[in-house]
């Protein structure tokens, strides 16, 4: 009887043993390493690469019209009077020497102040209008050629002309009003050119053949 005490506490070791195989196969507990895997939303992303942005053109500056306004003046030489005027971005101007030379010309101005200005008869005028307060320029004219600079003009100062029809005659005539208050004009009758008559700077009336006529501002 003393000889079966080892036996039971085999027997209760091996029992004890089995018990625990099969609890861990019933559970499923795993043994192994204990490292825990990141999930998928517990990655860190990667940061979004930079937008890059086209920067817009700068507007480009507007353009200022020439203003409108009036110039008269003399050529260098002192012997003629011309005057020009400004309206919208068109010239008129008048070439005169107050005898019997004269011309009619007109043209475009561009943005910078530059004008071209052409005439029937052939003549050409070159000029460039400086700060607002001058044009000087070229004139060509009857196979002469002219510098001038014609400062701004302030009423009455200015161009004026005159047409009419006085028994029979038909009369045009032009006039300069410079700055100091001369005048330089020539006055066409049925196309003959002598010096002009003044013309009343305030009211542009002038009196030809005994009849009055106004002489009126010239704009192109």
């Amino acid at each position: 009887m003393k000889r079966s005490g080892p036996l039971l506490t085999l027997l209760a070791g091996l029992l004890v043993g089995l018990f625990m195989l099969s609890l861990n196969a019933t559970t499923g507990e795993k043994t192994t390493s204990s490292s825990v895997q990141e999930s998928p939303s517990t990655k860190a992303s990667p940061s979004p690469a930079p937008t890059r942005t086209t920067p817009s053109p700068s507007p480009s500056p507007s353009k200022v019209p020439v203003p409108d306004a009036d110039y008269a003046g003399r050529t260098d030489d002192d012997s003629s009077a011309i005057a020009v005027s400004l309206r919208d971005g068109r010239a008129i101007a008048y070439f005169c020497d107050g005898r019997d030379k004269e011309s009619w010309l007109k043209g475009d101005v561009e943005d910078d102040g530059t004008m071209k200005l052409t005439a029937k008869d052939g003549s050409k005028l070159n000029g460039t209008l400086k700060e607002g307060k001058r044009i000087s320029g070229t004139v060509d004219i009857g196979g002469g050629h002219y510098t001038f600079t014609a400062d701004k003009a302030i009423k009455p100062s200015g161009l004026y002309r005159a047409t009419a029809t006085v028994r029979d005659a038909k009369f045009d005539g032009g006039w300069i009003v410079l700055k100091d208050g001369s005048q330089v004009g020539i006055l066409k009758k049925d196309g003959k050119p002598s010096p002009a008559p003044e013309i009343d700077p305030e009211t542009g009336v002038v009196t030809v053949d005994g009849q009055q006529l106004t002489a009126r501002p010239v704009t192109p």
